[in-house]
């Protein structure tokens, strides 16, 4: 019948060929990482006009101060707490069945400098950030002129803010890109035939690091915005409260006032004053 396996077939099992690299592979992969280099630089370029920009009045930088300060203790904090896991797992992938000691060894390197590029490209993209974000409110503030001032081109204004965001935005995707085909290509140069096993280290360490960044990261702001929620949420529901209570009217504090007992003062009740005689 169509479609069953013959004793012939199950004889003879399949082969895969061995993984080669070829003098014309190893140049594609050194464009590659000349790429990657390429993208790193664009990088630079992009961190340097961020923070060309201006940040506005004294209170926009006080303000930005603090939340810069904010995000460094969070970072410091996230970082001590990888690190510690990343020396862990470093030392659970060499237990890991591999074909040689070389492959378990490139396999664990690659996986610390995989969660090294990851966690680099998670800093410094929050730290672009809580300085971008000042700059941006900046450069949108221009749309409203002093007292004196002409009135400037909205349309000019928007596209100066959006700029600033867009190349913030930008960083981030180049060290990505970047760190990324640079840290693959590294591998491929490297091991060659064995780069594939070497390279699933290299990913979990980027993968793993990410993942634990981005919870932080949601934690981190969700926990930035309970204080302020629970204050505004509470001053809201004590104004009401305040409204809600019934007033007395004049007449009412009238009606108390002529009907409130008076107590009589007794001698033991009298306190002597300074200028009588005891």
């Amino acid at each position: 019948m169509a479609g069953l396996s013959t004793p012939h077939q199950i004889d003879h099992p399949s082969t895969f060929a061995a993984a080669v690299l070829t003098d014309d592979n190893r140049l594609i992969v050194m464009v590659i990482a000349a790429v990657a280099l390429a993208a790193l630089v664009v990088a630079g370029v992009l961190v340097r006009q961020v923070l060309a920009a201006g940040e506005g009045t004294d209170s926009m930088k006080k303000i930005a101060t603090a939340i810069q300060e904010g995000a460094n203790a969070y970072l410091g904090r996230q970082l001590r707490t990888l690190g510690v896991f990343a020396v862990v797992v470093f030392f659970l992938l060499m237990l890991l069945p591999a074909d040689d000691w070389n492959q378990r060894a490139g396999r664990s390197i690659f996986f610390l400098i995989g969660a090294a590029f990851s966690a680099t490209t998670g800093y410094i993209g929050m730290w672009l950030a809580v300085r971008s974000n000042v700059r941006v409110a900046a450069a949108a503030r221009e749309a409203t002129p002093a007292p004196g001032e002409p009135e400037k081109d909205l349309t000019a204004v928007s596209h100066k803010a959006m700029k600033i965001a867009f190349r913030t935005g930008g960083v981030v995707g180049m060290f990505t890109v970047g760190l990324g085909l640079l840290g693959a290509s590294c591998v491929v140069l490297v091991y060659a035939a064995d780069a594939p096993k070497v390279l699933e280290g290299f990913g979990l360490g980027a993968a793993l690091i990410a993942m634990f960044m981005r919870v932080g990261g949601g934690i981190f702001t969700k926990a930035a915005d309970v204080p302020p929620t629970w204050s505004a949420r509470s001053s809201r529901a004590f104004r009401r409260t305040i409204r809600a209570m019934p007033r007395p009217s004049p007449t009412t504090w009238a009606t108390t006032s002529a009907t409130a007992p008076v107590w009589p003062l007794t001698s033991s009740s009298r306190t002597p004053s300074r200028s009588s005689p005891r």
